[in-house]
């Protein structure tokens, strides 16, 4: 699979288990009985923004955006199953949203969003757009545009080679992003895509729910500092101060700034708590970039 956080298939955990009621990627076999085994084949995510569906026709589990990379398990009709290869999560996406995986990753989308255009001219009309995050094959710089091997331009000051610094900063720069269950994208996002977001803009390996974020992260022993992630059962924000955090939550159905302890004392009188304490990322970039 990838150097990123993917690195042995786990069978215990439906949006981890890469098979389906057929097929078993190949290092599954011995531990998860199935029909056939595969080795999968490679792909990318070739429109702006994805559904990881449950099962075809079905909900969103989360979501994944243009230049991911995917490998397909197995292939119904109109759908494919797929393991996103930077955190594992398997799902069920349209096959018209995929396309090879042959051309390489140059440089992410650092803006929040941007726009694809025909010609390196802002005032063309634009083809379509993209987000925060975006991987994107960029074959030439022109008149302050980079142009995408698949074709279109993208403002180059909304592009990068390197990874972010600062998480907590990314975060804010969504602020006012609608809340979208599932979503992982400036068009809609909630709040493990938003960590998950900020988190592997900086190049630091983040799963895609709160539940794994929760388990994947070290507790706090100390106070609260700047880029911890905060968790409420089935909720996380991230800390930007010891009295500040960030989150995209239903409460406003937007990405907002609240003060941590207004936030324990509005959620604890909601039942919709307890507040289940901090977890320290470790903020060195490990991951593999762009």
């Amino acid at each position: 699979m990838s150097d990123a956080m993917l690195s042995k298939p786990q069978a215990t955990d439906r949006r981890l288990t890469p098979a389906t009621d057929r097929i078993a990627l190949e290092d599954l076999r011995g531990t998860l009985e199935r029909p056939e085994y595969t080795s999968g084949h490679p792909a990318r995510l070739a429109v702006s923004v994805a559904d990881l569906c449950r099962a075809p026709e079905a909900a969103r589990d989360r979501q994944v955006i243009f230049g991911a990379d995917l490998l397909i398990i197995e292939q119904r009709q109109d759908w494919a199953f797929v393991q996103a290869v930077a955190d594992g999560y398997c799902g069920w996406v349209r096959s018209t949203a995929l396309a090879g995986s042959d051309t390489p990753i140059t440089h992410r989308l650092s803006a929040p969003a941007s726009h694809v255009y025909p010609e390196p001219d802002m005032k063309t009309p634009e083809l379509g757009s993209l987000s925060l995050g975006a991987r994107l094959s960029v074959t030439e710089m022109r008149n302050g545009f980079a142009l995408l091997s698949q074709g279109g331009w993208v403002p180059a000051q909304h592009v990068t080679d390197a990874p972010a610094k600062d998480p907590a900063l990314v975060a804010e720069m969504l602020i006012g992003t609608p809340y979208l269950w599932g979503g992982n994208s400036r068009f809609g996002i909630d709040c493990s895509g938003l960590a998950q977001a900020a988190l592997t803009a900086c190049a630091i390996p983040c799963p895609g729910d709160s539940d794994m974020q929760e388990a994947a992260f070290a507790v706090v022993e100390d106070e609260i500092r700047r880029n911890d992630l905060l968790f409420w059962p089935g909720h996380v924000a991230l800390a930007l101060d010891s009295e500040r955090m960030i989150h995209a939550t239903a409460w406003t159905m937007s990405v907002v700034v609240e003060p941590i302890a207004s936030a324990v004392a509005r959620i604890d009188a909601a039942a919709q708590g307890p507040y289940l304490g901090a977890r320290r990322p470790p903020l060195a970039a490990t991951a593999a970039f762009p």
